[in-house]
This record gives structure tokens, C-alpha cells and sequence, in this order.
């Protein structure tokens, strides 16, 4: 079941973050409407941009596609503890796909949100603590887990 469940998780991945939708369609379907006007394609529901009118385009788009910096790790850690220390490097490599983030905007943080879709614009809070710090914590985590044999000595052979 938690294989099912990443993998499905593994396609709404952008570099640093996590989309909450897929852009794909749904069913049933799912219609947003403001002031009694429907404001999406209920049956496509992504909105890969977070812009526009907040109330017709911004919060529709919220849940619906935007990518999010702060659960993120939290993918990359169950990834790791899933699969174990093997898949240690792979949990590593998209962690490090933040660095853009960090290198960008607001210098040492990372942004609340980006959106779906590329180039993945930042967006929302230009310097989330949850999500720099949820960063920071899994990549402890996730550096420190025990190398695979084969990778202990391939770091051996290397130095």
C-alpha cells in the first residue's frame, strides 16, 4: 500500500516542492464556484498558475495544483524510510532540487508555494519557516542513514 501511495505522490513532484493536484482529469467531478458562478473546469480541476483575482483564479488554484515547499521533505523522508538506506541517494537528490528555491527570492528560505506548472514560479510567503525547517530537519535525517555496503565502499574507493 505505502508503494501505491508513493508512487502516486512521485508524479505531482516539481523541483523543491509538491503539487496538490494532478493535471489530469478527476470524477467525480470537482466544481468550484464563487458568488454562485463556476470558476473551473470541474472535470480538469488543475490550475497549474498561482495568479489573478484571489477569489475567482488564486483560490481555486490554492489546492488544486499549486505546489507546496512545506510537505515536500516529508515525501522525500517517507520515500527513504519506505524503501531504505538504497534508496537514501535518491531521497538526497530531490531534496537538493530546493536549492533553486533557497538560492532565489528570499535568500536562505524557501517560498510558501511555487506553481504546478514549469518554470515554477514562487509564490505566496516569500520565507515559510515550516517549510525551510521541515527541509532542513529531513535532510538531516535522510544524510545520516546508514550507506548501503556497496556504498560504503565505493565512498572508500573514492577518497
Amino acid at each position: 500500500m505505502a508503494d501505491a501511495v508513493l508512487a502516486a505522490c512521485q508524479t505531482l513532484l516539481v523541483p523543491g516542492a509538491i503539487r496538490s493536484l494532478a493535471d489530469r482529469p478527476v470524477r467525480p467531478p470537482l466544481p468550484i464556484y464563487h458568488n454562485g458562478v463556476l470558476v473551473n473546469d470541474p472535470g480538469k480541476p488543475y490550475i497549474g498558475t498561482y495568479g489573478g483575482d484571489e477569489d475567482t483564479r488564486r483560490k481555486p488554484a490554492y489546492h488544486n495544483g499549486t505546489a507546496w515547499t512545506w510537505v515536500f521533505p516529508s515525501f522525500c523522508e517517507a520515500w527513504a524510510d519506505g524503501y531504505g538506506p538504497a534508496e537514501r541517494e535518491t531521497a538526497l537528490a530531490w531534496l537538493a532540487s530546493s536549492s533553486r528555491l533557497i538560492n532565489d527570492g528570499c535568500v536562505g528560505h524557501v517560498p510558501e508555494i511555487v506553481d504546478g506548472d514549469a518554470p515554477h514560479h514562487q509564490r505566496g510567503c516569500a520565507a515559510q519557516a515550516w517549510g525551510v525547517s521541515e527541509l532542513l530537519r529531513v535532510w538531516i535525517k535522510v544524510h545520516g542513514m546508514k550507506r548501503q555496503p556497496h556504498q560504503e565502499n565505493a565512498a572508500a574507493q573514492d577518497t
